[in-house]
């Protein structure tokens, strides 16, 4: 199969075209913004996207932390006792399912989210620093929709 990003000058009137180039676009910005991680942050990018999400929405179950990043809970698991140990997380029992735990962030948790985020959106903002009004402006338009493509089914 070929995709628009792999031919010079693709079609991005297409809807193909256009979720080829949006596809390799984001695939780009997400690695390097990966690679603007603080330097002292040695946790995985999924152990960083759990404490986001804790972050994000409060605490959490483990099977909906696993439902949210679409991993099997066992996944899950492993990755709350990793962070856990390293102290980001606390676990106690659900108030009504005693076969369930909720996990919460700790201090340590939410400084390392937001340490990195800091970090990462401050590179990013450089970046749109040296687009035009129009571009930025684009951007601003397309942020909601590129977070509501994420969330689709």
């Amino acid at each position: 199969m070929t995709y628009a990003n792999d031919m010079p000058n693709a079609d991005l009137r297409t809807d193909t075209g256009l979720a080829s180039e949006l596809r390799a676009g984001v695939m780009r910005l997400r690695r390097r913004l990966i690679s603007e991680r603080h330097p002292d942050n040695d946790l995985s990018i999924s152990q960083m996207v759990v404490l986001g999400l804790l972050v994000r929405t409060g605490e959490q179950t483990v099977g909906d932390l696993a439902r949210a990043e679409r991993v099997q809970p066992p996944s899950m698991t492993r990755t709350v006792n990793c962070l856990e140990a390293d102290g980001y997380v606390v676990r106690r029992p659900h108030e009504t399912d005693g076969r369930q735990v909720v996990v919460s962030l700790t201090d340590a948790g939410r400084a390392a989210v937001l340490a990195d985020r800091q970090r990462r959106d401050a590179w990013l903002a450089r970046q749109l620093g040296s687009l035009t009004p129009a571009e930025r402006a684009t951007l601003r338009d397309a942020a909601p929709i590129l977070a509501r493509l994420a969330q689709a089914d």
